[in-house]
Formats: C-alpha cells, structure tokens, sequence
C-alpha cells in the first residue's frame, strides 16, 4: 500500500486493492513519510472510501482545515444514524456533517449559541433524525464537555435528512418551509391538530417532504391519473377541496401546478389523517 499523497502527518491517500483512491488516518501515519513510500498497515487506524468524486475531493480538503478528533466523531454519528435510520446516506453526509460540528465546536467554546428558526417543524417533521441529533449532541457533549442546545440537534438532522434525499443543505430549509406551510392548510382547513405519532401522519409527512422537493426542482409525476382522481374526489369530498385549496396557494406563490396525480395522492393522504 503506496502513499499517492500526504495531507499532514496523520493522514495520506493511498490506493486500494479495486483500484480506488483511499484516505487512510493513524498517529503519525505519513509523519517523515514521502509519497510512494509504503504505509505501515499497522498505524492505520481509520480508511475513508467514498464513491462521489466530489465528495471524495471535498473530504480531502476538509482533513487540511479541521481537527482530525472532530472528523473521528462525525464518523461515530454517522455509523450510529446509519444504525438508527436504516437508511442510504448520500457520501456528501462525510464532509457535511463534519464540517458542520467542527464549526458548532467552535461557536460554543467562543459562547456563540444559534437559535435554530426551523427547530419545531424539524422535530416535528423528522423525528428519526431528530433522534439522531440529539445522540449527536450527547456523543458531542461526552467527548468534548459542551452541552450543545436542543437547536443544534435540529440542526444535526437536516443533514442527514439531506444526505437521505441526495439534495442540498440549503434546500432543506425550503422544503422543511413547505412542509409547514401545506400541513398547516389541512390544520386550519379542519380545524384538528395532528397525530404525529400516527402511522397515516408519518406517511403523509413522508409523502410531503417529496412533493416539497419536486416542487423546487419543478419536476412532476407523470399526469395519467385524471380518471381516478374523479373517483377519489367524490369518495374523499372534504380532503379533494382540501387538496384545491393546496393547488391554489402553491400555484400562487410557487408558480407550481399540481398534477391529476399530485392531487391524487394528496386527497389520499389527507383523507387518512383525518379520519
């Protein structure tokens, strides 16, 4: 195992037996090291194999710029969400992530605490990964002695929520913001407050989150479902106006028009949770 290039003494990137460009981590790793110098196998104490280019490329520069504890312990969050969650994480979550706490550890040892705007929806909205932050902030707090707030668990769990949906971090701010904005119609529409611990609510919030996405991407489903959708509007007479009352305010504000089968599917949802 060949070093192909030295980042600082604890960490070199070297190539694996697929051919594939690896970091490798370990106390004095590449210390007086030159590159096509072979490793010691047995100072390698952590490998990092991303499949994104990019991600692989970005990873690198953030290995020169923060503590190498702090990337250790995104690591441990990561594998513990990926535990929790059962999900795929987009590669993007090992710069992301990483970057994020680097920075919070730093804001709190300067007494710099930020307020999350979004903290309700996110605890609300995403409470797997909500659940995730908050142990994010336990592992933070054990390693480091800062008691990070509630708010940076919020925080925590966009990520992770963005590296489920391949997106950008930015993005999820808008989508958490529709989410609200469409949930907060049905409320107000019938006058009921949710079930969030329903399994009709968590599909419905599931089914938001990517109505949400493809409304920003301005992507839709394909609009062969007008048929069915006559059928379900008379069945679900309430939900389907429900659902009109949707189509006016995003096509109003987002320029965005639902789809026969947009609306389909909302009608659908909707008609569960309030039953």
């Amino acid at each position: 195992m060949k070093i192909t290039k030295i980042l600082n003494n604890n960490v070199a990137i070297t190539t694996n037996e697929r051919g594939k460009e690896t970091i490798v981590m370990g106390r004095g790793l590449a210390f007086q090291r030159r590159i096509g110098d072979e490793l010691d196998a047995s100072k390698i104490d952590k490998t990092f194999t991303l499949s994104d280019k990019g991600a692989f490329s970005r990873f690198q520069e953030l290995l020169e710029s923060i503590p190498m504890e702090h990337i250790l312990l995104s690591e441990r969050i990561i594998n513990y969400a990926k535990i929790k969650l059962g999900k795929k994480l987009n590669d993007s979550i090992y710069v992301t992530l990483p970057d994020h706490i680097s920075g919070a550890i730093q804001r709190y040892q300067d007494n710099c605490a930020i307020k999350n705007p979004l903290f309700w929806d996110v605890k609300r909205f995403y409470k797997d990964e909500y659940e995730v932050g908050l142990k994010a902030n336990q592992m933070i707090g054990e390693e480091t002695g800062l008691h990070f707030l509630d708010d940076e668990a919020a925080f925590i769990a966009l990520h992770f929520v963005n590296a489920e949906l391949n997106g950008d971090i930015s993005n999820m701010y808008d989508i958490t913001r529709i989410m609200q904005e469409i949930s907060e119609i049905v409320r107000q529409y019938f006058m009921i407050e949710f079930d969030e611990n329903s399994l009709n609510y968590y599909r419905f919030i599931t089914h938001l989150k990517f109505f949400a996405q493809r409304l920003l991407n301005n992507t839709h489903y394909d609009d062969d479902s007008t048929d069915l959708l006559e059928v379900i509007k008379h069945k679900h007479k309430s939900a389907y106006q429900c659902v009109e009352k949707i189509k006016q305010f995003v096509s109003e504000k987002y320029k965005f028009e639902l789809s026969s089968e947009e609306m389909l599917y909302l009608t659908a949802h909707i008609a569960r949770i309030i039953k």
